[in-house]
């Protein structure tokens, strides 16, 4: 597939709409954190030494390549070249979160210097784990609302790094769901119980499905295996649509995903990056990658003397609308030319 891109500014949905103004009034207050971080830039010089960053990752390590990737090719930007400045060691979960404690402890017993730490139950293993050495996570999920700091403006501790907030984007996530599917009332939401995302869509649920119109229908899957019976409740209640909670088992099992969506022609908008270059309809959100590069200009500042708790938690500053217009075709999806003229990227 080559993706075509767009030269428009990020999407603005339905502006206007009750369910923004839940959105936008914590996008203000989070917005003002932001602010308050300002830009980063990059320290002056690497390191004498190789430093050791111990990668705590939630994922297997072939889902995982993309985000250490950008995070080495971040460093290279700075100066930094591996094996002479810095050196990797990785701990991999395989999708199991239970086994983050034992990898994070594990990377603290090895001596690294520096923890790079994925999702809010990795930060919150690696911070468990040790109060001495420098924690930089990249996490989709709130790390106020998840425990892992006090405030994104004054992390404390020492734990920094960046976050989506990718729940705040879950009204809009449904608005481009709706603005892109004729027609659409009723709305699958495919979450996983055990997640950390999972519990504050559960609170805003009822005033997004009531603001946006539509009937929400909340589907569990602990694990793949129940992966099928959510698609076959999808089938055999005839439910429009479908939107993906973030979850590491789903990003774990995204082909598989993406595949059951479109054998059952269900039109789905994903959190995620990478379910849309696996073949998913639809993307709204931050792209983890840029996240992960950016990730490096804190390592780079920590190294360089800064401490984590004076480093503020970087949120993204712009957001995509992507649209897989093979995908669309294949379940028989005509999107509005309108919609599509808003997205930053059509992927032929």
């Amino acid at each position: 597939m080559t993706p075509r891109h767009r030269s428009l500014a990020p999407p603005e949905l339905t502006a206007g709409s009750a369910s923004c103004s839940v959105v936008d009034r914590r996008s203000v207050v989070l917005g003002l954190a932001a602010v308050l971080a300002g830009p980063i830039t990059g320290a002056a010089q690497p390191p004498g030494k190789a430093v050791r960053i111990g990668r705590l990752s939630p994922a297997r390590p072939e889902t995982d390549a993309p985000f250490l990737d950008a995070f080495r090719k971040g460093l290279h930007e700075l100066g930094w070249i591996e094996g002479q400045h810095f050196v990797v060691e990785s701990g991999f979960a395989e999708g199991k979160p239970d086994r983050l404690p034992h990898l994070a402890a594990d990377l603290v017993r090895r001596g690294v210097d520096v923890i790079l730490a994925g999702s809010n139950p990795g930060a919150l293993a690696a911070k468990r784990a040790t109060t001495s050495i420098p924690i930089v996570m990249v996490t989709t999920a709130d790390p106020v609302e998840g425990g892992v700091v006090p405030s994104l403006a004054r992390p404390a501790g020492n734990v920094t790094g960046l976050t989506a907030l990718g729940h705040v984007l879950n009204a809009k996530r449904l608005e481009a769901l709706k603005a892109a599917v004729p027609n659409l009332s009723r709305v699958a939401v495919l979450v996983n119980p055990l997640s950390p995302y999972t519990a504050p869509f559960l609170k805003e649920r009822e005033t997004i499905a009531r603001e946006l119109r539509m009937q929400l229908r909340v589907l569990e899957a602990r694990g793949p295996d129940g992966l099928e019976p959510a698609f076959a409740t999808i089938a055999g209640e005839r439910i429009d649509a479908l939107m993906l909670l973030t979850d590491i088992m789903f990003i774990t099992h995204r082909r598989a995903i993406v595949a059951l969506a479109g054998r059952h022609r269900v039109p789905a908008v994903y959190g995620e990056r990478e379910f849309v270059e696996a073949g998913g309809l639809m993307f709204y959100g931050a792209s983890l990658v840029d996240m992960y590069r950016r990730a490096a200009v804190y390592v780079d500042r920590i190294v360089n003397g800064a401490r984590p708790a004076d480093l503020p938690i970087e949120q993204p500053t712009r957001f995509e609308l992507v649209v897989n217009l093979k995908s669309a075709r294949a379940i028989g999806l005509t999107i509005p030319p309108t919609f599509l003229m808003r997205a930053d990227q059509l992927i032929e």
